[in-house]
């Protein structure tokens, strides 16, 4: 995951901090020192890691945090302030018009993923009530037409293309298409270059001139490093780029890019890749990655994917059957889908408040979930509503259905009727309380 390598560093910086009880100038400054080689390390620029340490430093020496009983809180408190500050301070959107279409124009370089990122915004947008329409500019590389007819096929947005036609001719015509079709958001994927040359912007400076475009939005791959900030620093001076998609942010990459981007170029992250999939692109917020960063957790984006997966109809109904104790496998089956729509359980678990640190190095077997389902989905609709009357016999018969062993059923149904006593005790509680609460007031 990013950051991984610099959270680690800035987590044993901190930690020598609090082991001093009180902090001394010196402390700050050493403390400081460790952070700065933490931030290189992780590829930020060199002149931004050192603003930010300087600027730290200033504010940590200060009497109310050198005076503090809790220091090194303080200064941590410093430094994710400093950090989210470094990001852009808050979350900023992608703005759209007041008479549609919006036009966003996506640009980059050749494999930092635009065709890929046009479908996930579109299929974005596309939940959120909007029309999106996939415009195909890309006419020089092979298969890119092709590739992004699948991908939005995949997200279920129309895409407009005329073959290998001039890129500005066929942005123009996409526009006009999507007045007359009813298209209140337009998405024009553009050609990339292996490096940043001449051909590549004046072609985008003449769609950007036809078409007036109310987002251009560079697509950067974050596991470049250092390059990114320079392939953004050189579009925005090239075209005014208004803010910027990091991709994926889930691979092995130092960070340092979305450290850098918003300092260098003035230019916001808008938006992050976190995978694969078309639901793999979020919103950014500098306030959450620095809490990341420093191992404080992300609940608010935690809880941004629950609402997204979880239907509030079902979830009321699902609070009704736990009250009432007739929550059953075909319930639990129900969830365990929802979570797993959410993400990898280790992601999830990174984003808890002293939790993520922990979790880094654990082998959680995704697996596991898999084989759950199988062995519940090999039972019949009576077992799932009844698990009382899975005999011995049954469990033969669901264990050789779902290709699994009978202690898999058995520990299944074991987990299952415990969760299900538990959620009866809390609801008794939960009655207890209103009856006899601790307090009066």
């Amino acid at each position: 995951m990013a950051f991984e390598g610099l959270a680690d560093k800035l987590s044993a910086a901190f930690k020598r901090l609090r082991s001093k009880g009180k902090l001394t100038e010196q402390d700050v400054k050493d403390g400081m020192r460790e952070v700065r080689l933490a931030l290189l390390e992780a590829d930020v620029n060199f002149k931004i890691a050192k603003e930010f340490t300087k600027r730290v430093t200033e504010r940590a020496i200060g009497a109310e945090v050198l005076e503090s009983l809790t220091p090194a809180q303080q200064v941590i408190k410093i430094v994710n302030e400093e950090l989210t500050a470094l990001m852009g301070g808050e979350q900023s959107k992608i703005k759209f018009s007041s008479k549609p279409p919006t036009v966003i124009l996506l640009c980059g370089l050749q494999g930092s993923g635009k065709t890929t990122h046009a479908a996930k915004l579109a299929y974005m947008f596309k939940k959120q009530g909007k029309r999106p329409l996939l415009v195909a500019c890309d006419v020089y590389r092979p298969a890119a037409i092709k590739q992004l007819q699948v991908v939005g096929e995949k997200a279920g947005v129309p895409v407009f293309e005329m073959g290998n036609d001039d890129p500005v001719k066929i942005s123009k015509m996409a526009v006009n298409h999507a007045k007359d079709h009813g298209n209140d958001l337009v998405i024009i994927d553009t050609a990339g270059r292996l490096h940043v040359d001449t051909e590549l912007m004046n072609e985008l400076k003449n769609i950007k001139e036809k078409v007036e475009p109310d987002e251009i939005l560079l697509v950067v791959d974050a596991m470049t490093g250092q390059d990114a900030v320079n392939v953004a620093s050189a579009f925005n001076e090239a075209l005014g780029i208004d803010g910027v998609i990091l991709t994926k942010l889930d691979g092995d990459t130092r960070g340092g890019a979305a450290l850098s981007v918003k300092a260098v170029t003035g230019k916001p992250i808008k938006l992050v890749g976190t995978g694969e999939k078309l639901e793999d692109i979020e919103p950014f917020y500098p306030d959450r990655m620095a809490s990341r960063i420093l191992g404080m957790g992300d609940v608010l984006t935690l809880i941004d994917k629950a609402k997204q997966q979880v239907d509030a109809k079902n979830a009321a109904e699902l609070a009704k059957k736990m009250k009432s104790n007739t929550f059953n496998l075909s319930d639990f089956l129900d969830q365990l889908r929802q979570i797993r729509k959410m993400g990898s359980i280790k992601s999830m678990l990174e984003m808890l408040p002293g939790i993520g640190n922990q979790v880094k190095d654990m082998d959680i077997d995704e697996r596991q979930f898999l084989r759950i389902e199988a062995i519940i989905t090999s039972m019949t609709p009576k077992e799932r509503e009844k698990p009382e009357i899975i005999n011995a016999s049954r469990k033969r018969r669901i264990a050789a259905g779902s290709g699994t062993r009978v202690e898999d059923v058995n520990r299944l149904l074991k987990q299952f009727n415990d969760a299900r006593k538990l959620m009866k005790q809390m609801s008794n509680m939960r009655g207890l309380m209103r009856k006899r609460p601790f307090f009066r007031i």
